[in-house]
């Protein structure tokens, strides 16, 4: 298989946004942190680095593993797929399932076309 089969895409794609969607958590914290008056600044400037590290992570994984069908990829994107699963049923436990459902979706979906043959393929070969 020559080009990247749709599945790698759409995989390297949710990854992608949820890098983006970490990126933004990040920088709204320490925006926040720098414009008001957080009850622990410290606590804050660290959920913040956390987040941004987070983010660069995930964006690494998708444009420099993924898009670029590196097998390496697959493994930290698999496994932040699991943790969003985690972390969406702790959502919804917590009755805040308008954050949780949607989080499912995309980590479903994340594994899915990340555990699709043309995927395998793609990264692995026949064999």
């Amino acid at each position: 298989m020559n080009g990247r089969p749709l599945t790698l895409l759409i995989a390297a794609a949710v990854v992608a946004l949820e890098g983006l969607v970490a990126l933004a958590l990040g920088v709204l914290v320490a925006v926040q942190t720098l414009t008001g008056a957080p009850a622990n600044v410290t606590t804050a400037l660290a959920e913040s680095g956390f987040a941004l590290l987070v983010a660069a992570g995930l964006l690494w994984v998708a444009w420099g593993g993924l898009f670029r069908m590196e097998r390496w990829g697959r493994s930290p994107a698999v496994l932040t797929q699991i943790f969003m699963l985690v972390i969406a049923v702790t959502l919804i436990r917590s009755d805040q399932p308008q954050l949780g459902i949607p989080l499912i979706v995309v980590a479903v979906t994340g594994l899915v076309t990340l555990l699709a043959p043309p995927t395998t393929h793609a990264l692995y070969g026949d064999g």
